[in-house]
């Protein structure tokens, strides 16, 4: 073949597993629809948070290029599928991009083809879905070709782990496929764990995020009543926390955001209640607990202001932070979104500020920009931290406002309320 592999889907998940292929001598070629994104990772040109523009530019000397062409999928010794499943309207995994980046697969599927879908979605995809399409082209999964998936574990603006050293999990439709699978990911990957098949493989993306889904929702909860009480949550975490064995510190926050959190568990739970006719309870009832963080913070941030005998309508009301997770300019599901949504149908008068986002277009929201961060600060009527980025000096914003609600927990002045 005259190409190693052929990546579908040059986004946060597909740009860096292509980067680090390149980097290990792999010949790569990015397949994606986008003409904007081809035609600038071409002229070095970077769209994600984890790649500067001079990674793309030393992708491009050491071989790699991108195309909308699928006919590059017919030189491809191995193809791997990282295209979006967002949630549809019934909270299933919208699997359109997958059927699509599929059929393309197997127009130009071969003998001895190795795919691999890396692309979140419920136990079963690659079997009920994936595999028949690919053998409408005659040739049979598992023997005629390699079938796979493998779980994308891609934490975008994470500077200890990246695509080499997080361990990748395969699970092939055969042994044979799952060894084909790792042998390739063994090329860039430092580790790989093999799983017993496709379904094992897919299922523990989802009890990854399930977990951790569950743990935020348990400690959101606690934030409510811990202030009813009196209880500073974030003292109670700080001393569980020095327990050496048997805890792990989650903490609350306004929301979950981002691709994995908010919509992956819904996914297990879509396909429990499909296919066994009974609900996972745990992770409706963390769906739901997490889902009213943003209304929760609204009502908190209202009676900071009622408790200096202000109105919510027509306050002054300064956001700091607008993405999803701290230092990246990903807004994907970021609960900043439905808090300042609630906020203007209060009658505040929003603002922004974010060093990541110049631009925060949002349906129905009236929210500038702010450019002197300290002025703004001091004139508004109330500061609402969203997002802890590395460059806030929080405690000195606190200190220059007003009046500071913190839903971070990560202030030390006495000036600010915390979640």
């Amino acid at each position: 073949m005259n190409v190693d592999l052929v990546v579908i889907g040059l986004g946060y998940v597909g740009l860096p597993l292509a980067q680090e292929a390149v980097r290990s001598g792999v010949s790569v070629v990015g397949l994606d629809l986008s003409d904007a994104v081809v035609d600038g990772l071409n002229q070095g040109r970077s769209h994600v948070d984890d790649l500067a523009d001079a990674d793309v530019t030393e992708m491009l000397g050491k071989g790699f290029r991108a195309t909308t062409d699928e006919a590059v999928l017919a030189d491809a010794a191995a193809v791997v599928i990282c295209v979006p499943t967002p949630l549809s309207e019934d909270s299933g995994p919208d699997l359109r991009a997958v059927t699509s980046a599929t059929k393309a697969v197997g127009r130009h599927v071969h003998e001895g083809m190795l795919v691999i879908l890396e692309s979140t979605t419920y136990p079963g995809t690659t079997e009920e879905v994936v595999k028949p399409l690919l053998e409408e082209s005659g040739l049979v999964a598992g023997e005629s070709f390699h079938l796979a998936f493998s779980p994308e574990r891609i934490d975008p603006g994470n500077p200890k782990f990246g695509m080499r050293n997080t361990p990748k999990v395969v699970g092939g439709l055969t042994p044979e496929c799952t060894e084909a699978a790792a042998a390739l990911y063994g090329r860039f990957v430092d580790t790989v764990v093999r799983a017993r098949g496709t379904r094992e493989a897919e299922t523990s993306k989802l009890l990854e995020n399930t977990y951790r889904h569950i743990n935020i929702a348990l400690v959101n909860e606690m934030a409510r009543f811990c202030n009813e009480l009196n209880i500073d949550l974030w003292d109670v975490i700080r001393c569980a926390s020095s327990k050496p064995f048997g805890f792990q510190a989650f903490y609350p926050g306004p929301g979950v955001g981002g691709h994995c959190i908010p919509i992956d568990p819904n996914y297990l739970s879509h396909n429990v209640r499909a296919k066994l006719g009974y609900p996972f309870r745990f992770v409706e009832l963390a769906q739901e607990i997490n889902a009213t963080m943003p209304a929760y913070v609204t009502h908190r941030a209202q009676n900071i202001l009622n408790e200096a005998q202000l109105a919510m309508n027509g306050a002054n009301v300064l956001l700091l932070g607008v993405t999803y997770k701290p230092d990246i300019a990903d807004q994907r599901e970021s609960p900043a979104v439905p808090v300042a949504r609630q906020l203007q149908a209060l009658g505040a008068q929003l603002s922004y500020h974010d060093p990541h986002v110049t631009e925060w277009q949002v349906t129905g929201l009236d929210a500038k920009r702010v450019d002197d961060l300290d002025a703004a600060v001091a004139e508004a009527d109330l500061v609402v931290l969203l997002q802890n980025h590395s460059s806030y000096d929080v405690d000195a914003l606190a200190n220059g406002s007003r009046r500071f609600f913190d839903t971070r927990g990560v202030s030390t002045n006495g000036n600010a309320v915390r979640l």
